[in-house]
């Protein structure tokens, strides 16, 4: 058996068009520019990547982009006061503050400063609540881009068995919390959980996300088995630096059905939520119809 590619990449393209398209009628219909603001703190070399990839793809989908790069020694009081002014800023829709901030920081404290409704990361306190409970919230980006490709693939996903390697508040917990939404029975296993392979053996579907460079080998994975791989890892080989998963690809793809690549697989699906959540929180602000296909 060789699984199915899981073409992250081409998908977040199909989601990216789907909110171009959406925001083209906001504005043509309504007047309306969804605006995304992201603020960045220091100089961290990844996250000023991220940051400029997002900006590019806000202008690319005809959404206004305002970015705020502060110096690392910011204080805390000057960035809440920032968060304060995006969330009375009307043409902001979505504000995302880049982590991890500087040490000095509470980040906890700084995200829940976000306005929920503007809170398009999916990390308030309130949206963790309200996921919890099953009701309207702002989901986390990449565990809404995994349940989308899920969704693209399977279709129903309701009585299917789901492990969730990981239980992280970013990815792990509201993963399984989308599941359990769509009817899945979910396992979250984790570091201390016992016979790990053999808990994750009885999935359906996959998905690893624990940082750990290549951990889940093929013997792992039941055969024909769907797995989510949202793991990104630099290791050195012969002197390279390559990214790797969380997932042993050239041993699992022997045995499920389908898989995420590394690159290219969840990765791009990230950014292309955020777009999304930006565009749902516009509509919502203005009590407009929620686009179909870019929610949970």
């Amino acid at each position: 058996m060789t699984a199915r590619v899981i073409d992250g990449k081409a998908f977040a393209a199909t989601i990216r068009g789907k909110v171009a398209g959406h925001v083209a009628r906001l504005k043509a219909d309504h007047g309306i520019t969804p605006g995304l603001a992201v603020v960045l703190v220091g100089e961290d070399p990844a996250s000023q990547v991220y940051v400029r990839n997002k900006g590019k793809q806000t202008a690319e989908a005809g959404m206004a982009s305002f970015e705020h790069r502060l110096d690392a020694g910011t204080s805390e009081a000057d960035l809440l006061a920032l968060v304060a002014r995006l969330n009375a800023d009307p043409t902001v829709h979505g504000i995302l503050v880049q982590l991890p901030l500087p040490g000095h920081m509470n980040a906890e404290l700084v995200i829940n400063a976000i306005d929920p409704a503007k809170d398009v990361d999916g990390f308030h306190i309130s949206n963790v609540g309200l996921l919890g409970t099953g009701q309207k919230a702002m989901v986390p980006c990449t565990p809404l881009g995994c349940l989308m490709l899920l969704r693209d693939l399977h279709g129903d996903l309701s009585g299917m068995e789901a492990v969730v390697i990981g239980r992280s508040n970013i990815v792990g917990k509201p993963m399984a919390q989308l599941l359990l939404g769509d009817s899945c029975t979910v396992t979250i296993a984790h570091s201390r959980t016992r016979d790990l392979p053999a808990v994750v053996r009885r999935a359906d579907i996959v998905v690893a996300a624990v940082g750990r460079p290549e951990m889940v080998t093929g013997d792992w994975i039941r055969p024909g088995a769907t797995v989510i791989d949202v793991g990104i890892n630099r290791i050195e080989t012969d002197g390279k630096t390559r990214l790797v998963g969380d997932v042993d690809y050239a041993s699992a793809a022997k045995v499920a059905g389908a898989i995420t690549p590394v690159p290219g697989g969840v990765g791009p699906m990230t950014i292309a939520c955020l777009l999304a959540n930006t565009v749902t929180a516009a509509c919502r602000a203005n009590r407009l119809p929620e686009p179909e296909g870019l929610t949970a």
